[in-house]
Order: structure tokens, then sequence, then C-alpha cells
């Protein structure tokens, strides 16, 4: 199933939403499944209202990553001003009990805050195309450094 998302960047810090299934979390760039007769750019702003309750203003595309004939991940730079997000829902919550909601934290988070894991797909979202970002990119070493491994 295709998806979008949203970049949002405040302070050069990213608006992020902390999912959990089956026992695993994560943070992730608002967003979610793109319904049908729905433009990506569409769900990208519908999903930053439903999980984060603000209304966004699509700058641009910063990605397409195709993971099969079916399944394309979108993600948009989007403006949301001085709007304050407030963590929403997600639709497949609605019949969970709090403690066993898939959405249910908010925050604005620096990318080397994350995990290296999901810090790898804000890469492939095209965060190196989004500015003060791209110049982080001039910091990082020329020196081979292989992602740590779990034993």
């Amino acid at each position: 199933m295709s998806r979008a998302q949203v970049i949002v960047v405040r302070n050069h810090r990213l608006l992020m939403v902390k999912h959990r299934r089956d026992g695993d979390e994560w943070w992730c760039l608002p967003g979610g499944g793109i319904e049908p007769g729905e433009t990506p750019a569409a769900a990208a702003l519908r999903e930053l209202g439903e999980e984060c309750l603000v209304a966004g203003t699509l700058v641009r595309p910063t990605s397409v990553v195709h993971f099969g004939p079916d399944d394309a991940h979108h993600t948009f730079l989007v403006e949301i001003g001085d709007q304050t997000p407030r963590l929403g829902h997600d639709p497949e919550d609605a019949d969970l009990a709090e403690s066993e909601k898939l959405l249910f934290a908010l925050a604005w988070i620096a990318p080397d805050e994350l995990a290296e894991r999901d810090r790898a797909y804000l890469w492939t979202a095209g965060l190196l195309t989004v500015a003060p970002f791209a110049a982080d990119l001039e910091t990082w070493t020329r020196q081979p450094v292989a992602p740590s491994r779990i034993r």
C-alpha cells in the first residue's frame, strides 16, 4: 500500500510521531496510507491533520521511494507556521484501549537524537534536500563507519 508523509522543520528539529506495534516502538514522520482517489499530497496533509492536529501548506515534494509495484512512499516538505502540534489519532486506533494505541507520542526531534534505524528512513525521505539538514552533510566524516551491530 502506498503512503504519504511530511517533513516539518522548526529550529533544526523535525516533527515526529511515535508508533508501537507488537512490542516494538519507533519514531517516524507524520503520515499514513493514501486513500483511493486521493493524491499523495492530499494524503500527506490529511495525515498531518489527523496525527498532529495542525493544517499544513505544501512546500514541495522531497522523495518518492518505490518498495514494490503498489507500494510507494511519498514525502513532502510542509510548512505549519507557528501552529502548536498536539498528538492526534490514527484511524486504526479507533477501537483500541489507550495502552494499545499505535500512535502514542509526538515531539520535535533532532536527527542525531534518533535511533540509527529511525534516522535511516529520514534520509530516504529526502532530508538531504531540506535546509538546514543538507548543510549537516559537511560535518560528516569521510572515514568508513559501519552501523552498530546488535548481538
